[in-house]
């Protein structure tokens, strides 16, 4: 019959062995989740690099920069994973988030239609604020674009219009009309 003694040694030593089995992947995760730290980060500000010299609105460079950084974080975390010996948990992960973003998506499909259109719209040349346009039933001046929704100033108050239903049809009225 084994000791206690015995059993704690037994246990204690194969724990050791374990860790020092593991050092050289966790170095090698470490260094690696180093190098992408770096990586991340200027791939993250060059592509808010990119969208800032296209538009003047500091909403959509953040939120560039959030999107670039989740995107590269997430994938760091998965070859992290795998380098340090746990594919399947990588694997695992890879696939239930593409089926969260495959649910997110969709629930936020409107949303996105309108921030796709809002870019558009900011960067058409002939869809300004204070042109007059009539965009579906709205007859007014666009005061303000934001990244889901316009604003038209119209002759009794304020119409806020999604800017995927005016991205679809809208007319620039001449200043003869």
């Amino acid at each position: 019959m084994l000791s206690l003694t015995t059993i704690v040694t037994d246990t204690l030593s194969r724990f050791i062995d374990g860790i020092v089995a593991a050092l050289p992947k966790l170095i090698t995760g470490i260094v690696f989740l180093l190098l992408a730290a770096v990586g991340i980060r200027i791939a993250v500000w060059a592509a808010a690099s990119v969208v800032s010299r296209t538009t003047d609105q500091p909403i959509y460079v953040q939120f560039v920069r959030t999107i670039v950084g989740v995107f590269l974080w997430f994938g760091a975390l998965l070859a992290f994973l795998t380098l340090v010996g746990l594919p399947g948990i990588a694997a695992a992960l890879g696939t239930a988030s593409g089926f969260l973003a495959l649910g997110v998506s969709y629930a936020l499909s409107g949303m996105l239609a309108d921030a796709v259109a809002g870019v558009y719209l900011l960067r058409d040349p002939d869809f300004n604020p204070g042109d007059r346009v009539v965009a579906g039933d709205t007859d007014g001046t666009v005061t303000e674009i934001e990244l889901r929704k316009t604003r038209f100033a119209v002759d009794d108050g304020v119409v806020v219009r999604a800017n995927a239903e005016v991205e679809k049809k809208w007319t620039k009225k001449t200043e003869s009309e």
